[in-house]
């Protein structure tokens, strides 16, 4: 009986790799993004400038909105996951968003180092997964502290210390106080559960049994016609939406006189609403008339190169400060779900970092340089903030870290700089799996559209280019 092997079809454009250089690649880039990123860590963080499509000079010296806003572009797609876990540890957590990526790069640089003296990657992503789930996790428990979230001065000064380091720190005050009363309101105990959440509402349409699929169509129609009324009677000069338009809807507003803009990513209508005092509604049915606001002065689009662009000028209040704030609520959403702190400034790294090499004796030999390496990594977060604070040797104590003022070694403890035990957990767990995830892939398959078409197949097209 002969047996049958799984046939795979691949399309010519597609390029495959395998291997060690896969692994190479992988690291390789993940190590690029933590090297450019790494300086945005700290207090004392450095600025990068960005040069965009349209000439405009850009400095940020925020590492999520760096990776968030596609400034890196990184040529392993699986690498593309590195930009995906800033975002899913900013929308888990609110913060620690650099240290995810810098964590990351530097165990897959440790890594690299087993994998050269032909270390199979397994034993690696044991060790790595036993550090996680046996000793950094329980060590963050053990060394942190409960929290009274009644305390009013208490909870301020976590928030504060979540938002130092940000634009809004001039603003810290008010800041804090709205984060705290906001988050509180949002809070409700269901079957003794504590819960915040401010997504609670939800809207599900059905359409009853129609198998008239004419009058399927035509209810459709009155739908979004009726979605255009409600638009229109508002008399707005621009909508702005993340959802696609429809080609009916387009005409309703067009006989309206209404520019309709769609596919705008989530980040920038939140900018957009910020900035020209607009409010962001989940349905045109919930519109009201002080949501449409006149705080744009001037819509233009603009053709470069090849590309369209969408200009919004002359705003009323172009400085936006929301995601700041979000991040402040945040921590305090945090603190109030699990009131557990820990100390900051890379003192939790050094506690965990002190326990690995003495839990790694009792593992077996090839397991225990790996199992090392994970302290190491760890150590490479408060050596990064001494380096971009200025010189000094970290010591490893429990509750000493880098003062967020003055950039030297001092007790956290005494200072009273904490943060938020799920946020470190959340840091941990994300970085140790990242990592594991790209040491598991050995083989990568990456396809390639054409912009023209083949002249071999149908003629013409001679500058048809592959990208």
């Amino acid at each position: 009986m002969m047996r049958h092997h799984p046939v795979l079809g691949l399309s010519q454009n597609t390029k495959h790799e395998s291997g060690r250089k896969v692994q190479s690649g992988n690291i390789n880039a993940a190590k690029t993004i933590a090297d450019i990123i790494k300086t945005c860590l700290g207090p004392k963080s450095m600025m990068k400038m960005f040069l965009n499509p349209m000439g405009g000079v850009m400095t940020i010296n925020d590492g999520n909105a760096i990776i968030a806003g596609g400034w890196i572009q990184v040529q392993p797609p699986a690498t593309k996951s590195m930009n995906e876990i800033s975002r899913t540890q900013d929308e888990e957590v609110g913060g620690g968003t650099t240290t995810v990526i810098i964590l990351a790069g530097e165990m897959l640089s440790m890594a690299e180092h087993f994998l050269e003296q032909q270390m199979h990657p397994t034993v690696v992503i044991s060790a790595y997964q036993k550090a996680l789930d046996d000793d950094m996790i329980s060590t963050l428990k053990k060394i942190s502290i409960p929290v009274d979230i009644n305390n009013r001065d208490m909870m301020l000064n976590i928030i504060n210390s979540s938002i130092t380091t940000k634009v809004i720190s001039w603003w810290s005050s008010l800041a804090c106080n709205i984060a705290l009363v906001a988050v509180k309101t949002v809070q409700f105990e269901e079957n003794g559960q504590k819960e915040i959440d401010n997504k609670k509402y939800a809207r599900v349409e059905k359409i009853p049994g129609e198998e008239d699929f004419t009058r399927i169509l035509q209810m459709e129609e009155e739908y979004i016609q009726q979605l255009c009324e409600d638009i229109i009677q508002l008399k707005p000069d621009v909508v702005i939406t993340e959802k696609c338009i429809s080609d009916l809807a387009q005409h309703y507003l067009m006989q309206a006189n209404i520019t309709a803009i769609h596919k705008v990513q989530k980040t920038d209508n939140n900018h957009i609403a910020r900035t020209c005092g607009a409010r962001r509604v989940s349905g045109p049915e919930e519109l009201r008339e002080d949501d449409v606001e006149t705080g744009a002065g001037l819509l233009e689009i603009k053709k470069i190169g090849g590309e369209y662009f969408t200009f919004i000028t002359e705003c009323r209040d172009p400085k936006a400060l929301e995601r700041n704030l979000l991040n402040a609520m945040q921590v305090c959403h945090n603190v109030l779900l699990d009131p557990q702190l820990v100390p900051e400034g890379g003192a939790s790294e050094m506690a965990v970092a002190h326990e690995l090499p003495e839990k790694s004796k009792a593992m077996a030999d090839v397991e225990q340089r790996p199992y090392r390496a994970v302290a190491q990594a760890l150590e490479f977060i408060p050596h990064t903030l001494i380096q971009n604070c200025g010189p000094s040797t970290p010591r490893r104590t429990k509750t000493w870290g880098v003062s967020s003022e003055t950039g030297t070694l001092v007790d956290m403890k005494e200072l009273g700089r904490w943060e938020p035990l799920a946020l470190k957990l959340q840091t941990y767990k994300t970085a140790v799996e990242m990592a594991l995830l790209l040491l598991r892939i050995d083989d990568v398959f990456s396809g390639h559209k054409m912009r023209g078409v083949d002249q071999s197949q149908q003629g013409g097209a001679p500058d048809a280019v592959q990208e």
